[in-house]
């Protein structure tokens, strides 16, 4: 098996926008985020802001994977015990990157404002 390519995905999402999308269509939630997610941002002073953080991790996934045709639910973004984050990745999303033979790791960040994160294939 060859070398995954080198390959980067970012984005970036204004927190407020996803609290209103998210205050306006509750079951929303129910399709982007897995039920440890919204139970993880729950636990928090601000659960859209964390939410935001994974939306934004599991798009720079999908952008790094060059995804099509794939659900949100199916990358999952996980913090090990020392708060790290990492993404267990299913279905279409898992298969495309043992297609690649890759391993994805990602970076999550906030402000007040916005979120943002980026994903690397290693």
């Amino acid at each position: 098996m060859r070398p995954a390519p080198a390959r980067v995905g970012l984005d970036l999402l204004e927190i407020g926008r996803l609290e209103r999308a998210l205050a306006r269509h509750p079951a929303l939630a129910e399709r982007l985020f897995t039920d440890a997610e919204r139970a993880y941002a729950a636990a928090r002073a601000r659960p859209g802001q964390h939410l935001a953080a994974r939306f934004c991790a599991k798009e720079a996934v999908a952008k790094a994977l060059a995804l099509s045709g794939w659900s949100f639910r199916e990358v999952e973004v996980v913090n090990d015990d020392d708060g790290v984050p990492s993404v267990r990745l299913h279905g279409s999303a898992a298969a495309r990157a043992a297609e690649l033979g890759a391993r994805v790791e990602v970076s999550l960040t906030h402000t007040r404002e916005s979120a943002g994160a980026v994903a690397i294939l290693v």
